[in-house]
């Protein structure tokens, strides 16, 4: 890994996948010039209709900032077969991204359904195995997820990556195995997200994660966890909305997740791909702009101990 390439995305100025979280809407344009100004040089897409769907537009609209596409967030209820002929009409997502793609080329990010099944939404942050799929669901949940990516790269020549969720059907280390195991390494990666890993997993060492599946992971997301929010949670029983409605997901630094060792593994393992920075700016949590700034000075932080750590062995 060289010089950390760093992207955000619409999720961190309000533009969020859920009804229940949805901030006041700021534009894309407004959204991807704060981008440009905090720090940033690539971006997501968000929701579909959010950025332009015109690939000339939308091309114009990065190259004028000087950004690249890093992917596109796709949520498909895999555990329902009749949902998969649905997800594979994403296709035009990945068509979308595929025709602005820059370095690195853009991934689609294939999700479940968050925050749509009961069960796993109430007790997001403290699922038991008795929450989990069936080995029938498994299967049913991997092959979708396999025809999906298969698709994506036969039409577009975009490798997917799969986003591990809290509030979704893969949230606990034992889900993520489980659904690396079932599904083809050659169509499908792993979109790493420390903070969904360390509310999901309740353990904040989420190195430990990254070298657990490290083989599979192509994406990295970071986003920090508070304890003290998590371990509320957990007590009062929030469901997954709640706690992000009192910020268990804040901004990077203010919670427990070591993110100096996350960026020591990355340059270990040669990383070369963009981290993506994901801050879910909620009703009154304040300004993404100044948020985002927060953000990209902490990681520069990061990098200069980083560098004088590796100058001080040399």
């Amino acid at each position: 890994m060289g010089e950390l390439r760093v992207g955000n995305g619409p999720c961190s100025w309000g533009t969020l996948e859920f009804e229940q979280t949805k901030a006041i809407p700021i534009g894309f344009s407004r959204m991807l010039d704060e981008l440009v100004e905090t720090g940033y040089t690539g971006t997501e897409l968000g929701d579909w209709g959010y950025m332009p769907t015109d690939p000339t537009v939308l091309s114009l609209e990065l190259t004028k900032r000087g950004l690249v596409m890093l992917g596109a967030f796709v949520p498909v209820a895999l555990n329902d077969p009749r949902a998969h002929e649905a997800g594979i009409t994403a296709i035009k997502t990945a068509r979308l991204l595929a025709a602005v793609a820059g370095d690195p080329p853009p991934y689609l990010v294939l999700a479940d359904t968050n925050g749509t099944v009961r069960e796993r939404t109430a007790n997001a942050g403290r699922i038991t195995a008795g929450m989990g799929l069936s080995t029938a669901q498994w299967k049913t949940f991997t092959a979708g997820a396999n025809r999906v990516a298969r698709a994506v790269l036969e039409e577009t020549g975009l490798r997917t990556v799969f986003h591990h969720h809290c509030a979704g059907y893969v949230e606990r280390p034992d889900e993520i195995a489980r659904f690396l195991e079932l599904t083809d390494p050659d169509l499908i990666g792993l979109v790493f997200d420390t903070g969904h890993y360390a509310y999901g997993a309740a353990d904040f060492d989420v190195v430990s994660g990254l070298e657990r599946f490290g083989n599979r992971v192509w994406y990295v997301h970071l986003k920090d966890c508070h304890p003290e929010v998590a371990g509320r949670a957990r007590t009062l029983q929030w469901d997954y909305f709640e706690a992000l409605r009192h910020g268990v997901f804040c901004e990077l630094g203010r919670g427990s997740i070591d993110f100096a060792a996350v960026l020591r593994w990355l340059k270990n393992v040669c990383y070369k791909g963009y981290v993506l920075v994901e801050q879910d700016i909620l009703p009154g949590m304040g300004t993404p702009k100044e948020s985002a700034r927060r953000n990209r000075e902490y990681l520069r932080s990061l990098e200069f101990q980083l560098r004088l750590r590796i100058e001080s062995i040399a």
